[in-house]
């Protein structure tokens, strides 16, 4: 019974990081979860669209993503917008908040994945915000990829 209530490929994506941002880098993390949190995100109860990631003490941390708390969860059920450390390399943490130093420059998630091992997995991304002709020039270009796949079909 289980198995039906929990999906075997979990992808969730954060659709609005590409139009908001420019991506520079792309890492993939692991995230310190608690029992619960992973149990929700297997059945795909999470959004990324609010979250960010900091620096403290060597460490990073990702803040403001949602996951839902488990419905069959007991008291020991995790809060739901809690910040969680990310698990990266040191070589990896040093170079990240070095470059978030510089003007204009965001750490984001856009993926969350469940690895073929089952560990959930987090890619974040190094980012600068888009200004506003620059969304205008991104929706054009996709307009255009969509004209050109009905043309091509």
């Amino acid at each position: 019974m289980a198995g039906q209530r929990f999906s075997d490929n979990i992808n969730i994506k954060n659709r609005r990081a590409t139009y908001e941002y420019e991506l520079l880098d792309k890492y993939i993390a692991g995230m310190v979860l608690k029992g619960t949190e992973i149990k929700s995100i297997k059945e795909g109860k999470v959004n990324l669209q609010d979250g960010y990631c900091y620096a403290n003490d060597g460490e990073l941390f990702v803040k403001g993503i949602h996951i839902t708390p488990y419905a069959q969860g007991t008291h020991y059920n995790h809060e739901p917008t809690r910040e969680r450390k990310l698990l990266l390399k040191k070589s990896e943490i040093r170079k990240l908040t070095s470059r978030m130093e510089e003007k204009g420059l965001t750490l984001i998630p856009i993926r969350l994945f469940v690895n073929e091992r089952g560990i959930a997995k987090l890619e974040i991304a190094l980012a600068r915000g888009k200004k506003l002709h620059d969304k205008r020039q991104s929706l054009r270009e996709k307009e255009a990829q969509r004209e050109l796949s009905r043309i091509k079909t």
